[in-house]
């Protein structure tokens, strides 16, 4: 199950099993309430079956000034008993008290509680096993539709292969012809676009667990940054790198980093500047481009400001540096430029 179908699951299994606890504690509340009304009823009548014949081993039996009490049928209670009061017959100046002492009605509500205890553990295995079920049930129409759709996306990819192989052979051949130059440069950027999407699809599709292992992070950078600078020409790229090692996937590290400088080159001003600080534990990527309407929304997945890419690049960005350990911060202003941090303290090596 993929991170998205599990999340799916979750909150599917969370929101049908909350709403059953709660219809479940009501339940158990009121049943629990009614069981002690009843146990109530059933120790005033056995004690008014007991006021005939006071031959009775559950309660007690005593006797009250009538001119300390009030008389009621009604079972009463004071801190150590339950008791209810009765006429004696011939008897002017007391009544007769039958009672039960608090520890044993306590006794006896505490049997009720494990009763019930019981009998709703039951109900709640039951619930715990009905939301799996209803979870499942609610899971297979999107797992199916994401299944049709990474079968759609995978059969582009590798349909994609043919014709840009093509287009790079032929490419290759008009670079001997010194006088289309710029048209190849054009060819070759349009290429390396392609390239790149394809290669954040594969990994849009992929939802392995990362393998790490040492990488050298201002080797990789200062050859990104080099591959760019070959393609953006009218670019300036100015770089400060520090060599440090971190402990992290290279693939994915890659992909943040050329999707980064993909995006700053892309977007950018004529004759602009993309500035690459590696220094310590942070990288800034800072450039002079058009900037980012809705910063917030920068990192959903498919969200795009213009009618270029597929809206995945910065999304895979955000994923990776999850996965990673590696914070991330962009500030943006329209028509001024983007700066993207990239914080490496929790995965350097020392």
């Amino acid at each position: 199950m993929k991170r998205y179908e599990k999340e799916s699951f979750s909150k599917s299994f969370l929101l049908f099993f909350i709403l059953q606890l709660i219809l479940l504690f009501i339940i158990a509340f009121q049943d629990y309430h009614k069981s002690v009304h009843s146990l109530r009823d059933k120790l005033k009548e056995n004690m008014k079956v007991c006021s005939f014949s006071l031959d009775c081993k559950e309660y007690e039996v005593d006797f009250v000034d009538k001119n300390s009490t009030k008389l009621t049928y009604n079972l009463q209670e004071n801190n150590s008993t339950l008791y209810t009061l009765y006429k004696v017959p011939s008897v002017d100046d007391f009544y007769l008290k039958i009672y039960i002492s608090k520890d044993n009605y306590n006794h006896f509500v505490k049997e009720i509680k494990v009763k019930l205890a019981k009998t709703y553990a039951i109900y709640l295995v039951l619930i715990i096993l009905l939301s799996y079920l209803f979870s499942l049930y609610t899971l297979s129409p999107l797992k199916k539709a994401l299944r049709l759709n990474e079968e759609f996306v995978k059969d582009i990819l590798h349909d994609f292969n043919t014709p840009i192989s093509s287009i790079v052979i032929n490419l290759k051949m008009l670079q001997r012809d010194k006088s289309k130059e710029s048209i190849v440069k054009r060819m070759q950027n349009s290429i390396d676009n392609i390239l790149s999407l394809q290669e954040n699809l594969k990994y849009f599709l992929k939802d392995n667990k990362l393998q790490k292992s040492e990488v050298e992070l201002g080797k990789i950078v200062l050859q990104r940054v080099e591959y760019f600078k070959n393609i953006y020409k009218n670019l300036e790229y100015k770089t400060t790198i520090e060599q440090i090692k971190i402990n992290s996937n290279q693939e994915a590290i890659i992909r943040i980093i050329d999707n980064l400088l993909s995006n700053a080159s892309k977007y950018n001003k004529q004759n602009g500047f993309i500035k690459v600080t590696l220094n310590k534990d942070e990288l800034i990527i800072e450039d002079s481009g058009k900037g980012i309407e809705n910063v917030d929304k920068i990192f959903d997945r498919y969200y795009k400001e213009n009618d270029i890419g597929l809206g995945i690049g910065m999304h895979i960005v955000k994923k990776f540096s999850d996965d990673l350990n590696i914070s991330i911060e962009l500030k943006s202003k329209l028509n001024i430029g983007t700066v993207v941090k990239l914080d490496f303290s929790k995965v350097i090596v020392e």
